[in-house]
């Protein structure tokens, strides 16, 4: 007797999709064509989300677009990288940061492109190709003629540098890990190997190649992983997925699905050789010996390829759920039609139909579709027997397909832009009550995109001959241009007439308003220029640009550059979480700074200059000149001293000197004399009517720790009178 058993739907429910195809005629087709050697269960959900790099790991193969781990084939080790902040004065902070170069095997044949990539489930690669992180990236699509990578080939050597061909990689140069805890992440990729779904019967005649064929019309899948331990594992979940079953015949084994072409076989029994008459029976199983719910697992690609799950239930008796595992990137609603046409199968195959037939009807194959005379419906051959030339046959109904499912709504992660790198580098005077020793260049940075999270610093004070690192910017700034210069105004009151406009960076920027109490305690203060100014308004006028109201002029010391700005000129918000500070050497005051920002959206990055004039380190200028015409003919020129400290001036009282010593260097110009400089301890001065008789220009600086203050300009008439 020969036998034929195929229960694809029976033992798909128990365990992954698609069940076991069963020995075929005598066991070769099985064995020895299609399926060697017998397989497990086929790939499952679990084993696409976590990257490896174990020996042995096996290579996936990609169809259409697909999110995959992929498995880490080569790595360098980790590159340290060192900046040193701090210095004279000051405790010295080594940073470090590490970058790694690697190349990640993705599928075990071509593929056209990859689109999106995560690290730590955070997104590295947008989907216009845009990188997140600094790296390095290359290519290599898995193409049997293709080259080495010219990385690996140079880390390993030529002779010993592989081509991976017919398996398709990536390679990251310099990735660096400063987002991942200066370790390697774990990396998934957006994979698209085929334009387009691919029907789950093309991919399994692919994996099985040509050894097996599939109907036309079964079920499409936007992306497939072909990972298990054999072909048949493969291709009984793939069934599962068409809700389909194999048929073998005269041209090999082909996976058919649904209702189709039928043979009409008679509702009526035979007799055998010695003359009995066969039987037709009917049999349903009872509704709760079969499952009530189907619940299938599935990436979603709208979800950024995560798992989802979706159900299918009828009504009536049974408590039975069975779940399915679908490694397949659909959408909701296509996943939950299969459910569904899981749920009906189940269903419609509790009716069981035996026939017996005369050796005439040796010409249907197991799998079959069949019509029974004067009964609806189509029927599949389950198994099929054969004993003294008397065939019997036992069927099961053939559900027909579901209408197709909504999936429901979804909500998926935002892939922003990070655009250009914006850079403001410049010496900020001190902007806090504790005196810097050494010249303190600040940084602000941001991107042109609302993704742009930091960029890598490099500085050179020589005019470029040599460049350092400097570590990373501080999280993303405020800035952009000045359209409307803000005017000449005092820095005594508060300016109501005149307004600055600016354009920031990007749109998706904000300014906000300050009351008096805020501004009091440093709110809204800007760098527009030269200049220090704060805002009490912020009115946004559209696209980036904003009108400033209720300035506050020259702060911490910088009236000197009220009204010299002009329409093009730098507006940076200054925001302690927002300015990089870097320290440099007290040789550097003279010289002219170069920074370098490279974001990972950048190509060579963006490079400012800054002038070091010592600013951040030395006093401010002396203010509120007073010149008294003495009764002997002398004059008096007093002056108030300002500080580095106490710019709030709480108490009432003197400012902390916040130098070493109070004294002061006083320039005399006399208009018919050679000029002189004299230094004195006192905020004060006596001239002689000779040093002023034909008018005289006088500049007074205090002389700080680290420098000379900028001067104080008098200007007498040959009176004695401030001109």
């Amino acid at each position: 007797m020969a036998t034929l058993v195929l229960t694809v739907a029976g033992t798909a429910i128990g365990g992954p999709l698609g069940g076991s195809i069963g020995a075929a005629i005598g066991g070769v087709i099985d064995r020895e064509v299609l399926f060697k050697p017998a397989g497990r269960e086929g790939p499952r959900l679990t084993e696409l989300a976590v990257q490896t790099s174990s020996y042995g790991t096996q290579i996936p193969k990609l169809f259409g677009t697909m999110r995959v781990a992929g498995s880490v084939v080569w790595a360098t080790d980790l590159v340290e990288h060192r900046s040193t902040s701090g210095g004279k004065g000051r405790p010295s902070t080594t940073n470090y940061s590490y970058t790694v170069s690697l190349a990640v095997a993705l599928s075990g044949r071509p593929i056209l492109s990859v689109r999106r990539i995560w690290a730590d489930g955070k997104l590295l690669r947008g989907t216009a190709g845009d990188f997140k992180a600094r790296t390095g990236f290359r290519l290599h699509r898995g193409d049997e003629d293709q080259a080495v990578d010219p990385l690996i080939a140079a880390a390993e050597g030529v002779g010993l540098a592989p081509a991976h061909r017919g398996i398709a990689y990536a390679v990251f140069e310099d990735l660096e890990l400063a987002e991942y805890g200066n370790r390697i992440p774990s990396m998934t990729f957006e994979v698209i190997a085929d334009p387009g779904a691919v029907a789950a019967g093309d991919i399994a005649a692919c994996v099985a190649d040509g050894a097996l064929a599939s109907e036309a019309g079964s079920v499409s899948l936007d992306g497939f992983s072909v990972q298990g331990g054999s072909v048949r594992a493969v291709a009984e979940t793939l069934a599962g997925a068409a809700n389909g079953w194999f048929v073998p015949g005269e041209a090999g084994v082909t996976l058919v699905h649904g209702i189709g072409e039928t043979i009409e076989l008679p509702d009526e029994g035979v007799r055998d050789a010695q003359g009995r008459m066969g039987t037709a029976n009917r049999a349903i199983a009872a509704a709760d010996s079969a499952a009530r719910m189907v619940s299938l697992t599935h990436y979603d690609p709208a979800r950024d390829y995560q798992a989802g799950v979706q159900r299918a239930s009828r009504p009536g008796a049974g408590t039975r759920e069975a779940r399915l595992e679908l490694p397949a990137a659909i959408a909701p609603g296509a996943a939950r039609t299969i459910a569904q046409a899981a749920l009906a199968r189940i269903d419609r195959e509790r009716e069981r139909r035996t026939l017996t037939l005369g050796w005439h009807a040796l010409t249907l194959f197991p799998g079959g579709r069949v019509t029974i005379a004067g009964t609806p419906g189509q029927w599949r051959i389950d198994r099929w027997s054969l004993e003294a030339m008397v065939l019997r046959l036992e069927l099961l109904r053939i559900a027909a397909a579901p209408l197709p499912a909504g999936g429901g709504r979804v909500l998926s992660s935002p892939d922003l832009q990070i655009g250009d790198t914006v850079l403001a580098a410049f010496e900020l005077p001190l902007l806090e009550d504790r005196l810097a020793v050494v010249p303190r260049l600040a940084a602000v940075a941001a991107g042109t995109g609302a993704g742009w999270r930091s960029a890598g610093l490099m500085l050179s004070i020589d005019d470029g001959a040599h460049w350092s690192e400097a570590g990373a910017t501080a999280p993303p700034g405020v800035l952009g241009t000045i359209d409307v210069p803000p005017g000449v105004a005092s820095a005594a009151i508060a300016d109501a007439i005149n307004h600055c406009e600016v354009t920031l960076a990007n749109p998706a920027m904000q300014l906000s308003d300050a009351d008096a109490a805020a501004l009091d305690n440093g709110a809204s203060l800007a760098l527009a220029g030269e200049e220090l100014l704060q805002f009490a308004r912020a009115e946004p006028l559209g696209a980036g640009r904003w009108r400033l109201r209720g300035l506050w002029r020259g702060r911490r010391g910088t009236e000197h550059a009220i009204g010299g700005q002009n329409a093009g000129d730098a507006f940076v918000l200054i925001d302690s979480e927002t300015v990089k500070t870097i320290d440099l050497a007290s040789s550097a005051i003279g010289a002219q700074a170069r920074v370098t920002a490279q974001g990972a959206g950048d190509g060579a990055g963006v490079t400012v200059a800054a002038p070091i004039d010592g600013r951040s380190v030395v006093p401010p200028s002396p203010v509120h000149p007073r010149v008294q015409m003495q009764s002997d003919g002398a004059l008096l020129i007093e002056w108030v001293r300002r500080s580095r400290l106490g710019w709030r001036w709480i108490d009432g009282v003197d400012a902390a000197l916040g130098e070493e010593m109070e004294r002061y260097r006083v320039s005399i110009a006399p208009g018919d004399a050679p000029a002189r400089t004299v230094e004195t301890e006192t905020a004060s001065i006596m001239l002689d009517p000779v040093d002023f008789g034909a008018g005289c220009a006088i500049t007074i600086c205090q002389i700080g720790s680290q420098g000379l203050s900028r001067p104080l300009s008098i200007i007498l008439s040959d009176t004695g009178e401030p001109e």
